[in-house]
């Protein structure tokens, strides 16, 4: 484990600093936490479970999606928000998944170290191996984050659950918060065919809430693509998100092989960036 991505890291018990051996951390109260043999640690308050996070099959899915490069404008998009002009030290993936963007970030930034939190330990068992500089943590994003004050440089949220609160807590004073969602028209040739979610048309209204008690909205823009998707392609999009857990299987079935083999379809998102209120 990268020790400076441990340095970020505080105790979930006692909210002390860490400091790693190699079987797993220890904080200055003698409270420790083992690394799981697939690399990933686990960092929950006592008693508490995380929300339901992605299944194997669902993390599995998004795998296979996002190594085939679909969603490689959308990496492209969330690096330049990060940099923005600056070069950032420390960066944290909350709700991160299988760490696929923030490895790809930190290609871009050699000196910079990382952070995945994710409810999901199938996915925090691939984030583990996803980078050098990176540390993968099962972790409750509604919880006390298991970060240090002023940690981050950045914090990126990508399709993923935002706690204003906490996430203004961890940012470093002259941090910045970017935050990935799906535009309106995000998927918009698969929604009726397959009985896909929509987005919420509310959605912006329900990020500022959520966001801006706690930070300020420094800028916006979105961006928006076209994908020629399989059948097969379609398939692994649709298990890979919140829609897998509304679509029953032999419905899904019957409704992909009504599309044709190839599909265009639009991705479509707002990337906003937040940075700390005063």
């Amino acid at each position: 484990m990268d020790p400076r991505a441990v340095a970020l890291l505080s105790c979930p018990v006692c909210a002390a600093p860490f400091t790693a051996d190699d079987d797993g951390l220890r904080c200055a109260a003698g409270h420790r936490v083992d690394r799981a043999r697939q690399g990933h640690l686990t960092l929950l308050p006592p008693g508490r479970r995380p929300p339901m996070g992605d299944s194997a099959e669902m993390v599995a899915d998004r795998v296979s999606f996002l190594s085939a490069g679909h969603y490689d404008p959308l990496t492209a998009a969330l690096r330049d928000a990060v940099v923005d002009g600056s070069v950032p030290e420390t960066l944290v993936d909350l709700g991160g998944g299988t760490g696929h963007h923030l490895a790809r970030v930190l290609d871009d930034l050699p000196s910079a170290v990382g952070l995945v939190l994710d409810a999901s330990r199938y996915a925090a068992r691939r984030a583990a191996r996803a980078h050098a500089r990176a540390i993968a943590v099962v972790a409750d994003a509604w919880a006390r984050l298991p970060l240090l004050d002023d940690a981050a440089d950045r914090v990126l949220v990508v399709f993923a659950p935002r706690n204003g609160a906490e996430i203004a807590r961890v940012l470093r004073p002259e941090g910045r918060l970017v935050v990935v969602t799906p535009a309106p028209d995000h998927l918009q040739e698969l929604v009726g065919p397959l009985g896909l979610l929509r987005v919420d048309p509310d959605k912006a209204e329900r990020l500022a809430a959520t966001l801006e008690p706690h930070l300020r909205r420094a800028g916006a823009a979105t961006h928006r693509w076209t994908a020629s998707l399989d059948r097969s392609a379609v398939a692994t999009l649709a298990g890979m998100g919140p829609h897998a857990r509304h679509l029953a299987p032999d419905a899904l079935t019957a409704s992909l092989a009504g599309l044709p083999r190839s599909s265009p379809v639009t991705i479509a998102v707002d990337v906003a960036t937040y940075a700390p209120l005063g």
